[in-house]
């Protein structure tokens, strides 16, 4: 009995190890699906010119392959022809271009791409696009008064191209190889240091010989080119009349920005006088002190004796004609009135708010929307004015037309920037009107107001244009702002021509917000 028992279990065991068998030889069947893959291909197949790329078929399921390349500009690594059969291949792209790579691929059976079930055969284009090695080239020409080429200046180290004070270069970069990032650095020039521009017009206010210098890069596939040339410029006397470009506050300071370098000995505290409004006070403090500031010739600093100036004062400084005069013997004219512009830390200018217009197009500045009259509105990014760089943003308002804008990514995601509970910012925009009429002063003027969100506060204020509004030259407008709780926060940018028969055209520029100091 014992031995039935036995060979009866054994031959249960027999027919279940069988069975068992014959259902994991199922499981193990291999499907035949597409699996193709570059050693570029999380960098859309981009490399350089005499750069190698790798090529890799580990498809399952693959009876045979074929690889095939261009005739021209591509090497196959250890092959004496254009075409492989091999798993892996690697490849030597010669010339800069587009260059598309083939792979036939026959399977056992219909087989997968992705989740999709096609065909035995299987035909892939891989397109690898070779750039060639960045490559640069200068141009630098005088600008004329009005805006035109002048000479081209000679592209040499130690050229020493003779350039009167306050006089402007154009500089013009031309590029191979599709650079992300350009950085020009100009020695004693305005600007000093610009970034991602082909074109470039640099103030040289300071007598000097100066350098300059560019660098095109980009970070993948790595390459970059630079071109320098020292002693480059030398800035001479001129014998225009020095004009006054700018009156800021900084660190404490009232700083009168002139045109070029002014004699430190023709410098007398008397010559000024300064009047603080702030309500129903006015001060008249005294110019305890005036220098050349140490960094830029072309900058005098008045200091007030016992009084400091905040930002919801109204500051306005004059000159009586004394002495003052450039190193290259020019008087200095008389001034009345100028006011002063506060300074600080932008903090839109760490984040991606493009505040100064450069980087930037019109559809980044979208219509939220209002409905009409706020639809009644031209906008567009133009190079034919700016305050600083070289582009800035132009407004058309209709008659009874309004505008109002945002500012996005180019998803379309609202552009914020961080705001700091308790404290008090001053919202601030250079304009430029170009054209506006005749303002009927009887109705509501045209205006233009920064509304932000959340937390709205409609009764912000902001410039409004009258017939007494400078035309054709930058002003700075500005408004006090307190926000009601910290956290990021995006503007609404109104502009209102709704009362007007006449249309209005001007530029912004420079949006800044800054953190401000009240009177105590």
């Amino acid at each position: 009995m014992k031995t039935y028992q036995i060979i009866i279990l054994l031959l249960i065991g027999t027919l279940t190890w069988s069975a068992c068998d014959k259902e994991d030889l199922v499981n193990v069947d291999e499907p035949n699906h597409r699996v193709v893959y570059t050693s570029q291909m999380d960098f859309q197949n981009r490399i350089q010119v005499n750069d190698t790329m790798s090529f890799g078929d580990v498809s399952a399921g693959v009876i045979s392959r074929t690889w095939t390349f261009p005739e021209n500009g591509v090497n196959v690594i250890d092959m004496t022809t254009n075409s492989s059969t091999n798993a892996i291949v690697k490849a030597l792209f010669t010339q800069p271009g587009e260059f598309e790579v083939d792979l036939h691929q026959v399977y056992k059976d219909n087989a997968y791409v992705d989740n999709i079930l096609k065909g035995k055969e299987l035909d892939t284009t891989i397109v690898v696009k070779v750039l060639d090695s960045i490559k640069i080239s200068v141009q630098a020409n005088y600008l004329n008064e009005d805006g035109s080429l002048g000479a081209a200046l000679t592209l040499e180290d130690m050229a020493e191209n003779e350039l009167e004070a306050s006089k402007s270069v154009r500089y013009s970069l031309s590029t191979i190889g599709e650079p992300e990032d350009i950085a020009w650095s100009f020695e004693g020039g305005d600007p000093s240091n610009i970034e991602n521009e082909t074109e470039v017009d640099v103030k040289y206010r300071r007598m000097g010989t100066y350098n300059f210098q560019v660098v095109a890069s980009r970070e993948r596939p790595f390459g970059a080119d630079t071109l320098s040339f020292t002693d480059f410029i030398k800035v001479i006397p001129s014998s225009d009349p020095v004009t006054l470009d700018a009156v800021i506050e900084e660190d404490g300071a009232i700083a009168l920005h002139y045109s070029r370098e002014m004699d430190p000995t023709s410098l007398r505290s008397g010559d000024f006088s300064v009047q603080i409004e702030n309500s129903e006070t006015i001060l008249n403090p005294l110019v305890a002190n005036v220098s050349i500031d140490q960094n830029q010739g072309n900058v005098v600093l008045l200091e007030l004796e016992n009084e400091a100036i905040y930002n919801d004062d109204t500051v306005t400084v004059s000159y009586t004609p004394g002495i003052l005069s450039t190193l290259d013997g020019v008087a200095a004219d008389a001034f009345e009135g100028e006011k002063v512009v506060f300074s600080g830390e932008n903090v839109l200018s760490p984040t991606a708010y493009d505040y100064s217009f450069e980087n930037s197009t019109a559809s980044n500045w979208p219509y939220l929307g209002w409905g009409a009259p706020w639809d009644m509105y031209d906008f567009s990014i133009s190079e034919t004015q700016s305050q600083l760089g070289t582009k800035s943003g132009l407004v058309e308002l209709r008659p009874y037309g309004g505008m109002i804008i945002g500012h996005r990514d180019d998803n379309g995601n609202n552009i914020t920037f961080p705001i700091e509970a308790d404290k008090t910012y001053e919202i601030g925009v250079w304009i430029y009107i170009e054209e506006m009429g005749t303002i009927d002063e009887s109705v509501e003027l045209p205006s233009l107001r920064f509304f932000w969100n959340p937390n709205t506060n409609w009764a912000v204020q902001g410039p409004s244009f009258d017939n007494s509004w400078p035309v054709g030259e930058w002003v700075y407008a500005s408004t006090l702002a307190e926000f009601t709780a910290g956290g990021e926060y995006r503007f609404m940018i109104r502009g209102a021509n709704t009362k007007q028969t006449e249309g209005i055209k001007f530029y912004m520029d420079n949006i800044s917000v800054t953190e401000a100091r009240i009177r105590p």
